[in-house]
């Protein structure tokens, strides 16, 4: 399946139960096209980035990869790496990693979480605020669609954008929130943008991903196992995925077994997964 590739978009912090009432086109086209459904984060694992990013990304539960916070400190990313690195190192696939939030990928607080994609970008907010963090979403989105439209021969991407999760922390789950959210979703319009422009895309066969980790209370934060907080969800359409059929049960560690199995990667029992395809 050399034509065959993926693109995952991680939305830090999207709560499910306000998806119907925004305008969120692009996100709607995905789910239209294959699914849109929500993952209720597993009862041991904490409900903050660290650990579900890690779950999401590894295919792998907390109590194999270690990362039980949003410091990474004491995990195994050395046995149960990202869907990146190992594509990249073990795979000979080319990949890349984007975002903004600095555990993931820089050498602080415990990580990177994505330790040797092919290309990793990382972009810096100018302050903590949600006005710079919209700054950076919009800057890792063209970082994107740059990588996007560079590398021809690549096989599988990681975008984050944070803002959304930032904006909740600072405003909770109002207006600005909702705005965000929205935002997010034009981003996730110029990445399809990007991949539809690619000179082999006739050829090519796209799985998109798009996820997110947690949710939040009304008032802005996650952490507990309040309904709110616990509900995450996922959207998938390509190849293998029919429309409408949700697969049953679903978790957030079956992301990465998807991504392998989307390019054609049969995972290595030594690999020990928790996620299974979405195309059971």
């Amino acid at each position: 399946m050399d034509n065959a590739r993926v693109l995952v978009v991680g939305i830090d912090g999207v709560r499910f139960d306000l998806l119907p009432g925004l305008h969120t086109p692009h996100l709607d086209g995905i789910a239209r096209a294959g699914f849109l459904a929500p993952v209720e984060v597993d009862s041991v694992t904490p409900t903050m980035s660290g650990p579900c990013w890690t779950t999401v990304v590894t295919g792998v539960g907390v109590g194999k990869h270690g990362v039980w916070g949003n410091r990474l400190d004491g995990n195994r990313l050395d046995v149960f790496p990202d869907f990146t690195t190992r594509l990249a190192k073990d795979c000979g696939r080319r990949t890349f990693a984007v975002g903004g939030w600095e555990p993931l990928f820089l050498a602080q607080q415990g990580g990177p979480l994505f330790t040797a994609p092919t290309r990793l970008r990382y972009t810096a907010p100018r302050e903590d605020t949600p006005e710079a963090w919209e700054e950076v979403d919009d800057r890792v989105t063209d970082d994107a669609e740059h990588l996007l439209g560079l590398d021809e021969e690549l096989h599988a991407g990681f975008v984050y954008l944070g803002a959304v999760d930032e904006t909740a922390h600072f405003l909770g789950c109002g207006e600005e929130y909702r705005r965000s959210i929205e935002a997010a979703d034009r981003r996730l319009g110029r990445l399809l943008g990007a991949v539809r422009e690619r000179p082999g895309y006739a050829a090519e066969r796209w799985t998109v991903i798009v996820v997110t980790d947690h949710g939040h209370r009304d008032e802005g934060g996650h952490g507990g196992r309040s309904l709110l907080e616990r509900t995450a969800w996922i959207a998938a359409c390509g190849p293998g995925l029919t429309a409408g059929e949700v697969p049953s049960p679903l978790h957030h560690a079956d992301v990465a077994a998807h991504v392998y199995t989307a390019l054609g990667i049969t995972p290595d029992l030594h690999w020990t997964l928790d996620g299974t395809a979405f195309t059971r």
